[in-house]
């Protein structure tokens, strides 16, 4: 129940808080696919949260891409991981409709800042998708000529000249074939937009630079403090089989020299 009432939480923050920028702190460029036609956009954003919220910021995530519905959001991939550290990192992967890919995005980063954590890093990238589509279309053109005009000359050639054409007209047609999937590939890749949030463990402390020397001091105080405990127990798990060896010896030892003075022939020591 604490979990979901947290995710409800994070929900209304996200929806009612205000963009990121208005209290002057550094935003994430965005880019509108109004902007550049028929590039397909893949975005990535990473975030950095503290441990214990990122199963519930990444459980929002994923029911925001549900309310969206599967026409408009599908959830592509998930993944959550606890190191020996107890450190966490985890990902999901959407396919959003490109229309909607940076709302979800900054949506996204909100819900992250009212979860306590922060936004490390993003990455927009694009491929010109319709300009592949014309070159792939005058290719398929031209395969289609190249089998109508080998189909016009196969009925007035020899026997022998005809099987050349039609090795010719199978390479056309495989050449169309090809020229259309690519082409079907191009569009489904312009009707669907990647969209993949990052998550890792860690403190995102408010009124300092992240980058600032005391945060930075901080992570470098906490990372020494859990190596030097991790190193101590892993030298103390080595030397204890020793030890208990050594004690064992110790004790056999203690125990021989005690069941001596009852051994028939010995001689108890003058009084």
């Amino acid at each position: 129940m604490r979990n979901r009432a947290f995710v409800l939480t994070v929900l209304l923050l996200a929806g009612c808080s205000k963009a990121p920028g208005d209290h002057g702190e550094p935003t994430a460029p965005g880019v509108d696919v109004t902007a550049a036609p028929g590039v397909a956009f893949t975005y990535r954003y990473g975030f950095r949260l503290p441990a214990g919220r990122i199963a519930a910021v990444q459980e929002a995530h994923a029911a925001a891409c549900e309310r969206l519905g599967i026409a408009r959001c599908r959830i592509t991939a998930m993944r959550y991981t606890r190191s020996e550290d107890n450190d966490i990192s985890a990902l999901l992967g959407f396919s959003l409709a490109p229309d909607l890919a940076r709302t979800f995005g900054r949506d996204g980063i909100r819900g992250v800042e009212a979860a306590e954590g922060m936004l490390l890093d993003s990455e927009i990238t694009g491929e010109d998708a319709g300009a592949k589509i014309d070159q792939l279309a005058q290719a398929r053109d031209a395969a289609v000529a190249d089998r109508a005009a080998i189909d016009a000359r196969s009925n007035a050639t020899t026997r022998e000249a005809r099987a050349e054409l039609e090795r010719q007209r199978a390479s056309a047609t495989g050449s169309e074939r090809d020229a259309a999937a690519a082409i079907a590939e191009q569009r489904a890749a312009l009707a669907a937009t990647p969209v993949t949030f990052e998550y890792r463990s860690g403190e995102a402390i408010r009124g300092f630079d992240p980058a600032s020397p005391f945060t930075r001091a901080a992570d470098l105080s906490l990372a020494s403090a859990r190596w030097t405990i991790g190193t101590a127990l892993a030298l103390f798990g080595l030397a204890l089989p020793p030890l208990l060896l050594v004690l064992l010896v110790l004790l056999g030892l203690w125990a021989w020299r005690r069941a001596r003075r009852f051994l028939p022939g010995q001689v108890a020591p003058a009084t």
